[in-house]
């Protein structure tokens, strides 16, 4: 039987610590960027890190007592980031470049998607973290904008002529010349759960039983906030991220805290209130990159 909580539900998910080896290691190799930079007074740079690693290397920062640092992702939005770590007395080295792919389209063919892009540029035997955001355009017009550190810029430049099978030109711009990007559309639905765990919400957001949410969590396929999960009665918290591989990105962005028939509900920040005591609106999201 559901049953009410007093657990504050303006509360957020706190940080969590390294989970495994290479999270440590992401941890350490910040603080040694942090240290190299401030007792050499040089700029030191990482790769291009997730939302995950963000603050990971943020704690790093706090941790080596660093506040000369900040992050570069290319444009205003980016998911993925450099941390740049730049004493006042440097001068700063930009590390992120910045591409324009343009296909030859064919009449009525369809333009690459994201996965197109980023399959043909890790065919390069680029790493990931060598890539940031891959922007597509959305007026379906094949072109693309592309982050990514200089060093593999330089081989994109030389070497990609292809995304999928259309053949593509490939142009540097300089980060001033970047448009700025339409947002992406938010789908805004309703729905109720009986407690704020993983399983439980994760079947609201899916539309599906709590079994299947529940099989969904044991496969490995569930993250929150970039971290696998793997018990289905995990609690959930306010502005969690949901990653749920091949289904999509979805987030709770507020709990209000409201209760009917023992029934706790979801409102999203775009949302509108229907009914002050029984339903409340949620908004999942499917993100443009990942």
């Amino acid at each position: 039987m559901a049953r009410s909580s007093e657990r504050d539900t303006d509360a957020v998910r706190g940080f969590l610590p390294p989970q495994n080896d290479e999270e440590r290691m992401l941890m350490r190799h910040a603080e040694d960027l942090a240290r190299t930079a401030m007792q050499r007074e040089i700029p030191r740079y990482s790769a291009f890190l997730s939302d995950r690693e963000q603050l990971l290397a943020e704690a790093a920062m706090h941790r080596a007592g660093c506040n000369c640092w900040h992050w570069e992702g290319g444009w205003p939005g980016a998911e993925r980031k450099v941390l740049c770590v730049e004493p006042e007395t440097t001068a700063p080295a930009l590390p992120v470049a910045c591409l324009c792919i343009k296909c030859k389209m064919a009449p009525g063919a369809e333009p690459p998607r994201h996965q197109d892009y980023l399959g043909s540029l890790l065919g390069l035997e680029l790493k990931r973290e060598a890539v940031g955001d891959i922007v597509p355009d959305v007026s379906g017009a094949g072109s693309a904008w592309i982050f990514t550190l200089k060093s593999a810029a330089r081989v994109i430049l030389s070497d990609l002529c292809k995304v999928g099978n259309m053949s593509v030109s490939v142009e540097e711009k300089e980060l001033a010349q970047v448009p700025a990007f339409s947002g992406t559309e938010r789908e805004t639905l309703t729905a109720t759960v009986s407690s704020l765990r993983l399983e439980s919400v994760l079947a609201a957001m899916l539309h599906c039983s709590r079994g299947m949410a529940g099989e969904l969590i044991a496969a490995g396929r569930v993250e929150v906030n970039h971290v696998a999960m793997s018990s289905a009665h995990a609690p959930v918290y306010n502005m969690d991220v949901f990653t749920v591989r091949g289904k999509g990105r979805y987030q709770i962005t507020e709990l209000p805290g409201k209760y009917h028939r023992l029934y706790q509900v979801l409102t999203s920040l775009d949302g509108v209130q229907k009914d002050a005591e029984e339903w409340w609106i949620w908004s999942p999201y499917r993100m443009c990159r990942v």
